[in-house]
């Protein structure tokens, strides 16, 4: 006789309004109680009071406008995990999924595990008829807009933390006031151009889907991809003692929210007339690393298409052979779409905007950059 084999439990917590510190001590403690067995798999799906979180690899002055932070009494802060610089808020989910790491689950792997952990995101928004898909860095995205960042750490416990923040609702107009961006000043024009690329799950449904609907999907989503049972918790108190210490110790701590990156950013631009429009382009590059393109012009070509393309730039190599092969792949995937922005015409404006930024003080420092560059004091 077989014996039936029982469904994994995962517990799920659930919480809103969390503060910058306390929300990111949460998940960071989980990890490690996780990793050494002494918390059940959980998944949190939870809402942050205002603030803004930069990623473990950044410094604050280079991703934030500090001054409009502390002019909104905007509290910012630093997650374990990778990625870019995020507002949160009430209309904004936060997925953090916590397991022990299997064999093999290192930073080695890391999109392959976001990719399969996104899949519970992906599957939850398509209750609500969302074609969302994850993309090959750390997004999950919506016809080539982005709906969901995504980031993972493993804690030395062994406790794996897979992190996504899912956009149900966005002001973008706030966004722009906190995150430092390629703008030198944000017009009328680039708001509408940036609120046009970036993807809500109240814009994709047209209504004013709660966050409550949207964690509920998620859930669910979770549970049929992974095939588990979730079982509604709370911390206990052991718990909640850890979150109070990692919370002290280190996400209250100066030292490590304030972290700097040994290489600074630079920035470029380029411009060219080409037989389908004007092209502009604004880049931020950090070493040899593209961090942020901006692509703007008055050729003609889907918004949706334009985001993927400035998606699949963000944190990417800056040598010219690994560009192409990129940017051929998404020229492969929008066809006709593009057809009035050739592609030699981009590759070679990204190429004088990356000599731009490439000034002297960052040249000397191209070879120690990389996207997992460690801050100083770690």
């Amino acid at each position: 006789m077989t014996q039936a084999t029982s469904t994994p439990t995962w517990r799920l917590l659930c919480d809103d309004g969390a503060t910058h510190s306390r929300g990111l001590a949460a998940d960071d403690a989980l990890a490690g109680r996780v990793g050494q067995g002494l918390s059940p798999p959980s998944l949190r799906l939870y809402s942050y009071e205002p603030c803004a979180l930069v990623g473990r690899f950044q410094t604050l002055e280079t991703e934030l406008h500090l001054d409009t932070c502390r002019s909104l009494g905007l509290p910012v802060n630093r997650r374990p995990t990778g990625g870019g610089a995020i507002v949160m808020g009430p209309d904004q989910l936060g997925v953090a999924l916590v397991l022990a790491a299997g064999e093999g689950d290192t930073y080695a792997r890391a999109r392959e595990l976001m990719a399969r952990f996104a899949q519970g995101v992906v599957e939850g928004l398509g209750t609500f008829g969302i074609d969302a898909r994850f993309r090959g860095k750390n997004d999950v995205e919506v016809g080539g807009r982005k709906i969901a960042g995504l980031g993972i750490y493993r804690h030395p416990s062994a406790g794996m933390l897979f992190h996504a923040s899912i956009l149900v609702g966005l002001d973008v107009a706030h966004m722009l006031r906190v995150l430092d961006t390629p703008f030198e000043k944000i017009t009328d024009k680039e708001l509408a151009t940036v609120s046009a690329r970036t993807c809500t799950v109240r814009r994709e449904t047209g209504r004013e889907v709660s966050v409550t609907e949207v964690r509920d999907a998620i859930a669910e989503g979770y549970r049929r991809v992974f095939g588990v049972a979730l079982e509604r918790g709370e911390l206990d108190a052991a718990e909640r003692s850890s979150v109070d210490t990692v919370e002290a110790e280190k996400y209250l701590d100066p030292r490590w929210v304030r972290q700097r990156i040994e290489v600074p950013d630079a920035f470029g631009s380029a411009r060219r007339k080409t037989p389908g429009g004007l092209l502009e382009l604004r880049v931020t590059l950090a070493g040899s690393t593209l961090k942020a393109v901006f692509i703007a012009g008055d050729f003609f070509a889907p918004e949706g298409a334009i985001a993927d393309l400035e998606g699949r730039l963000r944190w990417h190599s800056s040598h010219p052979r690994a560009l192409e092969a990129t940017l051929r792949e998404a020229y492969a995937r929008w066809g006709d779409e593009l057809g009035s922005l050739a592609l030699p015409d981009l590759l070679e404006t990204l190429a004088e905007a990356v000599r731009s930024a490439s000034h002297a003080g960052a040249k000397e420092q191209l070879a120690m950059y990389g996207c997992f560059v460690n801050p100083q004091g770690t």
